[in-house]
């Protein structure tokens, strides 16, 4: 059984794009083959720069020959109609078999298609595949690109090999002719490369200087570039990302170490590695004590007779330019900090403008300014005890004195270690200093948006903010703020901690958000050009990961203010909170929960607090893993169903029990254990101890299934019967404190 190979020869493919080209080449060619019913084994695919590989073993020489039958038309149907079919089929008209169905005596027509060689199938399928190629970016070239019907290729495609076994599988994809000839790496090898067969081409292009793997160049590079680092008492910061980028720019990877002036580490760290990142694709190092050390790693594509001297020298001109421009921007913005503040910037946010239905970036700091206060203010950003393991309620329900504005007038609170979980009054003077501190941090957040530094480098916006403020000698609380107000940036991103970092993050997110659905911007599909998907998750991550016990509505009102409408004139806010449920349903998917146990606790209405929400998730699907929680959930939707047809033809049936009408000693069992169930679970509920109430529910499965096998609820007497419908309603009423299991899908 022959193996094929395939190389597409090419100008460079971005690093970016090699991943998904080979997936596709390989998804593609196996997907082709299996619809000319060719058998293959394995297949394998590589990428380098410069070409795309494609190596399948074990093809059948031929395709297995299928045989298809058509029905056609009636046999006694006009000689048009039954030449046309004969026609189509490519048989004879007494080829065809008449056969009697129940409508009739119909044509019809056994074609066999014999199978077809591996060669000619192959010579089909690869310039569909060439010309069908799935691109981000591609382009035109040579003279055939006048006309808009000319190939597309990511680069100028050059070369196709394309060999089963040793004979050339002869196409034209393209412009290109197959044949057996390509070409080694750039430098380090010259003419012509004849391939001698699929088996030899490996060891043909390794001896080329050509290593075909990426997995074997990013070892490489990793073990290379630690090596060098370490030759020099420095070691390098890892980098994943930037390790597979060198390996999609190198066909023949060799890492080197190099250095700059240790003049530039004035700079702010984050800057030059930015700078060394970014721009010239190195990695950065560190000295024995973590620090940034001046020295970088690069990776060559060639090795080179003098050991890479001269590479290095011309890498460290470079860096030292870009470092240069670097040392210039951040010298003159940490002269003007220390000369007019930092606040000397802000003037000039009035000038960007932040979206034109929105105004300016002035007017968005100005608006998260006043969020973060409030949510300084109203205590809401102060983290507190989970409620799996706190002892009782840390911030008061809605019904426990609020504002006009719907705001707690509630002491704020903190987690104190000396009062076992539970939270304290934070005092009224350090919450008004927190509360400044959080007003000036907002205020101050963008203002390096119109600095030298990150006009520059805009990659840096909050980081060179952070260090400005320190500079002019701000409280490092207000440098924290201004430096992680973005984050988190996606899902690996750390989530801030610090009540003013938290304050702004969460101020200038809920303010994006509100502001853009306000103005109908709300994402739809894929769409979603003002990233709101990614804000919401990230206000999801801080709520959650300080256990944040923020009424999101409020939150939302207080930023949407004045209050404005959005879609077909709804609050903006129920829109916007609908659109937190279902974000936290992808969140949380992804860490093991099921979104209809979010729905279950969220169809029960007035859950605003979603670190509350996720409690009750979390237990609830705890307890339904049980076999105690899987029968309660099977006999209340027996006793649910029951319910929902009797409603609908008497209307709702009230939950009191009449106790001197249960007869049944299972009736009796469960009416008496919900008498005990029921305080137990409204007191934990009440307490916040989710997984207590939700195993207090499940202890009710013996008596429920007692009910359901010995009990007939439709009994003759009608005052018997409407007993027994509201001790189901009962049960319901009991289970729906906690969730409505009727949103459970299995």
């Amino acid at each position: 059984m022959p193996d094929f190979l395939l190389e597409l020869l090419t100008e460079e493919i971005p690093a970016r794009m090699q991943p998904r080209a080979i997936d596709q080449l390989r998804d593609r060619f196996t997907a082709g083959l299996a619809a000319a019913g060719l058998a293959v084994g394995p297949i394998a695919a590589s990428v380098t720069p410069r070409r795309l590989v494609l190596h399948a073993t074990s093809l059948d020489a031929a395709s297995t020959p299928v045989s298809e039958e058509r029905r056609g038309p009636r046999a006694d149907a006009p000689e048009q109609a039954v030449a046309g079919f004969v026609k189509s089929t490519g048989l004879a008209r007494d080829a065809m078999e008449e056969r009697d169905t129940p409508k009739g005596r119909f044509l019809y027509a056994t074609i066999v298609t014999p199978g077809r060689g591996a060669a000619t199938i192959i010579a089909e399928l690869i310039p569909a595949i060439v010309r069908d190629f799935d691109w981000p970016k591609s382009m035109r070239w040579g003279d055939a690109s006048t006309s808009t019907a000319s190939p597309r290729w990511v680069r100028p495609l050059s070369g196709i090999v394309a060999l089963l076994d040793d004979a050339v599988v002869t196409f034209a994809a393209a412009g290109v002719t197959s044949g057996r000839t390509t070409f080694g790496h750039r430098f380090l090898s010259s003419g012509p490369i004849e391939i001698a067969s699929a088996a030899t081409y490996v060891d043909q292009l390794r001896a080329a200087h050509v290593m075909l793997d990426p997995a074997e160049r990013r070892d490489i590079i990793v073990r290379g570039a630690a090596a060098a680092a370490t030759a020099e008492g420095s070691a390098v910061i890892p980098d994943d990302g930037l390790v597979a980028e060198n390996a999609g720019l190198t066909e023949w990877p060799v890492p080197l170490l190099g250095r700059f002036d240790p003049a530039f580490l004035d700079v702010p760290r984050e800057v030059i590695q930015l700078t060394m990142r970014t721009n010239q694709k190195y990695f950065a190092c560190t000295d024995a004590s973590g620090n940034l050390a001046p020295a970088f790693v690069c990776v060559a594509n060639i090795a080179a007779d003098d050991g890479g001297a001269a590479i290095v020298a011309g890498n460290q001109k470079v860096l030292a330019a870009r470092l240069s421009d670097a040392k210039f921007f951040w010298d003159a913005d940490i002269a003007r900090v220390r000369d007019s503040g930092l606040a000397s910037f802000t003037p000039k946010l009035a000038d960007i403008v932040f979206h034109e239905k929105l105004g300016t970036v002035a007017d968005k700091v100005d608006r998260v300014a006043k969020l973060a206060r409030w949510l300084v203010e109203s205590g809401a950003v102060l983290p507190s005890p989970s409620p799996l393991e706190g002892e009782g309620r840390s911030r008061p329900s809605r019904d426990q004195g609020e504002g006009e504005n719907g705001v707690s007038h509630s002491p704020a609170t903190h987690p104190h270690p000396g009062a076992q979980g539970r939270a304290v009054p934070l005092p009224q003077g350090e919450r008004e200093a927190l509360a400044d501190l959080a007003e000036t941090a907002a205020r101050l957040c963008k203002a390096d948006l119109v600095s030298a530094t990150v006009g520059e480098f805009p990659e840096v916006q909050g980081i060179a903010g952070g260090h400005l403020a320190l500079a002019e000698g701000l409280d490092p609380q207000i440098a924290a703020a201004i430096r992680d107000h973005y984050k988190p940036v996606g899902p690996s991103d750390t989530v801030p901690t610090a009540p003013v970092t938290v304050a702004v993050a969460l101020s200038d997110k809920l303010d994006t958000l509100a502001r853009f659905f306000a103005i109908d911007e709300a994402p739809t599909g894929s769409r979603d050009p003002f990233a709101l998907r990614r804000a919401a998750l990230g206000v999801l991550s801080i709520l959650l990961a300080n256990r944040i016990r923020l009424s999101l509505p409020l939150a939302i009102s207080e930023a949407s203010r004045p209050a404005a409408r959005g879609i077909g004139g709804q609050p903006v806010g129920m829109q916007l909170f609908h659109f937190f449920i279902d974000r936290l349903k992808v969140q949380q998917r992804e860490a093991g929960v099921r979104p209809d146990i979010i729905d279950a606790v969220f169809a029960l209405g007035g859950e605003d607090d979603l670190v509350r929400l996720l409690a009750r998730v979390k237990a609830l699907q705890a307890v339904l893993q049980t076999p105690d929680g899987r029968s309660l959930l099977a006999g209340y939707r027996r006793g649910v169903n029951m319910l929902r047809i009797e409603e609908l033809k008497d209307g709702p049936i009230d939950p009191e029990v009449d106790a001197e009408l249960l007869v049944e000693p299972a009736e009796i069992a469960l009416n008496a254990a919900l008498d005990v169930i029921v305080p137990i679970v409204a007191a934990d509920v009440s307490e916040e101890r989710f997984e207590s109430a939700m195993t207090a529910l499940a202890r009710l499965r013996p008596e429920v299934d007692s009910f359901f096998d010995s009990v007939t609820v439709n009994s003759g007497e009608q005052e018997v019967r409407r007993n027994r419908l509201a001790l189901l309603a009962r049960l319901r009423t009991a289970v729906h404190s906690v969730a409505d299991f009727s949103k459970i899908t299995d």
